[in-house]
């Protein structure tokens, strides 16, 4: 597959380097020679250095043959008009646009985005989606990973464990035969650098990172047999009020009958006034979320979760552990750099969210193959899960569990069947219509894919 990334920033790169991990053929577009010489020196892929909306610069990249298009710019009138061009004069097959703004993802201009219109078959907006993820982790503290499947009747959770947790040095197997009644299964397990799929006779060990799949109804019974305690917090600051700072705090402020108190903490003056009319019910303080004044009076050391998300990752972590000293209870904060990631436990802060891998898995889900409803990308790529429908000309379709050949480096997770979650077992059948997810490993995403490929006579 033939594909165009246009804008080189931070998404841009992600989304390239990820498409080229998967041997897809990609053309970077991008402005700024520095950036091209980035990408050009970092990842296998061609570069065109101009501007993306220009149709010179699309032809150049290759426009007349591509399959796909992402205009990921920072400016959504760029990867609009850029969508426009690639329909209109090349006739590139999908299109897919990056759109920053909140004004132009109204639910009432949605028509705006159709073929006789503007022809933008899909719209990401990382910044929500970040957001969005955010919150869905706040509902699930104890998680350094929380993100719904099913249509949100199932959770894949992340936690670590102590040394503490009763179940360790315990087969999965047996965990499975204690908890019969529970629908949860352990699909993935990082001990060190080393993430890998379990099999039954593998034992949990202190400070494994484990991976589990929850029905969202036994999600608090999961947890606790982990010896986690979780908790519902009621008031949150949040420090930076960017992009997903003010997504974050409109979303909580959507929230109807939830009782949370919300203060937001930006240090640009005109941004504190930007957020200040933007938001109706949360108090907005302009200061340096570094400074212990400013904290003090936003209340810091009483509230339940502190979130920073300025644009600054040292800025972030810094103010997160001051805001845990204080005494707040749960603290999170937004990283961009990977290598940050082994700070967090040092510095006391209780978890951080990845902007990279919300935007790529976004990004897989309008790209992947066959019947993929979903997809959530694990670490640096190592890993995904995957939701799949079985439809009746699938491989998979009418086989049972255990006479399906699957990938060695693969697990199968929860599995809907009408409306009723389950952990499937040997003797489960996959039937038409059925939502299964999967969590694989890198090598072998393309070998589950093929399991749920239709036939040519599905279309």
């Amino acid at each position: 597959m033939k594909i165009i990334v246009c804008g080189a920033g931070q998404v841009g790169l992600q989304i390239a380097k990820h498409l080229s991990d998967e041997r897809m053929d990609v053309i970077v577009i991008d402005k700024s020679s520095d950036l091209i010489k980035k990408v050009v020196d970092e990842l296998d892929v061609s570069a065109v250095c101009g501007y993306a909306s220009y149709p010179n610069v699309l032809e150049r990249a290759g426009a007349h043959d591509a399959d796909m298009i992402i205009a990921a710019t920072l400016s959504d009138e760029v990867n609009m008009v850029t969508c426009q061009i690639a329909h209109s004069i090349f006739s590139i097959p999908r299109k897919i646009a990056r759109i920053r703004s909140n004004f132009y993802l109204e639910e009432n201009y949605s028509s705006f985005y159709r073929s006789d219109h503007l022809p933008i078959d899909e719209i990401i907006s990382p910044e929500r989606e970040i957001a969005e993820g955010l919150l869905k982790r706040l509902e699930v503290p104890v998680a350094f990973e929380a993100t719904e499947f099913l249509d949100g009747s199932a959770v894949l959770i992340g936690l670590t464990l102590k040394e503490e947790c009763a179940v360790l040095s315990t087969p999965l197997r047996q965990l499975s035969e204690l908890f019969s009644t529970l629908n949860a299964i352990v699909v993935g397990i990082r001990r060190g650098n080393n993430l890998f799929v379990p099999d039954p006779e593998d034992e949990l060990q202190p400070n494994d990172n484990i991976y589990i799949f929850s029905d969202k109804k036994d999600l608090s019974r999961t947890i606790e047999i982990f010896d986690k305690k979780s908790f519902i917090g009621k008031s949150i600051v949040i420090l930076g009020m960017g992009a997903i700072g003010q997504n974050v705090a409109r979303m909580l402020e959507n929230r109807k009958n939830e009782g949370i108190n919300v203060k937001v903490i930006e240090k640009s003056k005109d941004r504190a006034v930007e957020a200040a009319e933007l938001l109706e019910k949360t108090v907005v303080l302009n200061g340096d979320g570094l400074d212990t004044e400013v904290l003090d009076e936003a209340n810091v050391g009483l509230s339940d979760f502190f979130v920073a998300l300025t644009d600054d990752d040292k800025t972030n972590l810094i103010a997160c552990s001051k805001a845990k000293s204080f005494g707040c209870k749960f603290t999170m904060a937004l990283i961009n750099d990977p290598s940050l990631d082994k700070m967090i436990a040092t510095m006391g802060i209780d978890s951080f969210i990845s902007p990279k891998s919300i935007t790529v898995s976004s990004i897989l889900r309008h790209i992947r193959h066959g019947m993929v409803r979903s997809v959530y990308s694990l670490g640096d790529g190592e890993a995904e899960v995957l939701e799949f429908r079985v439809l009746e000309s699938s491989p998979i379709a009418g086989k049972t569990l255990k006479d399906v050949d699957w990938p060695k480096d693969s697990l199968a997770g929860l599995l809907k069947k009408d409306a009723e979650v389950l952990v499937p077992r040997g003797n489960t059948r996959f039937e038409t219509g059925d939502v299964l997810t999967v969590f694989c490993l890198r090598d072998d995403i393309n070998k589950v894919e093929n399991l749920f490929q239709v036939g040519v006579d599905f279309f």
